[in-house]
């Protein structure tokens, strides 16, 4: 199985081996590595994108338990350089750690986070009430997550007693979570809260950052 060097590690270049390259098409190959700094689509986050040598990775996904690398051309095997796209790579981690902002903002106010899609453009974090839920506005949302971010707490990474990678930042709670995220929440800079839709029970929170 690939090593994940996203999960504990944020450096951007990293020393692999190409393991097999295997065209799917005229213009599409498939590479899978040892290891690999490339973050497969997943868990509400857009893959990382980048270089291996000088063929570029133009989509990173989860196929049967193995992390493929889509690639525009073919790479020998044996030792590579992988590159992660620094600037989508930071984008990305902002949006995944603004999420999780929004999710223990509302959690303090009675609703619980049951899914979001940290992608940029159509980001948004859906909640399910539970017993005296409070009412919130757009502003006041805004208002207590730019709080929260000048606070800069810092990202904390961990495993549970069952093997699960947790994130927290500073004193709040741990979530589960396969993602990238950002060193500490002043680099998120500022949250937007874009709208608020109620569907049936449950509360839709979009955001941009």
């Amino acid at each position: 199985m690939t090593v994940q060097l996203y999960f504990n590690d944020s450096a951007l270049v990293a020393e692999v081996q190409v393991l097999k390259c295997i065209a799917r098409d005229e213009q599409t190959y498939a590479v899978a590595l040892d290891a690999t700094p490339f973050h497969p689509q997943g868990g509400g986050q857009p893959s990382d994108i980048g270089w291996l040598d000088n063929v570029c990775v133009t989509h990173t996904i989860m196929e049967n338990d193995e992390i493929i690398h889509l690639t525009n051309g073919c790479l020998p095997l044996g030792k590579a350089i992988a590159r992660i796209d620094e600037d989508a790579r930071i984008l990305h981690s902002r949006y995944h750690s603004a999420g999780h902002i929004i999710g223990h903002i509302l959690e303090k106010e009675g609703w619980v986070p049951i899914k979001a899609h940290h992608w940029p453009g159509e980001a948004k974090v859906t909640f399910s009430p539970i017993e005296q839920a409070q009412e919130l506005t757009l502003e006041s949302i805004n208002e207590l997550c730019n709080q929260l971010i000048t606070k800069n707490l810092a990202c904390r990474i961990s495993m549970n007693k069952d093997g699960f990678r947790e994130v927290g930042f500073g004193p709040l709670p741990f979530y589960a979570c396969g993602g990238t995220h950002v060193n500490s929440l002043g680099e998120i800079k500022n949250i937007v809260i874009e709208k608020i839709k109620r569907k049936k029970a449950e509360l839709v929170i979009y955001y941009k950052v």
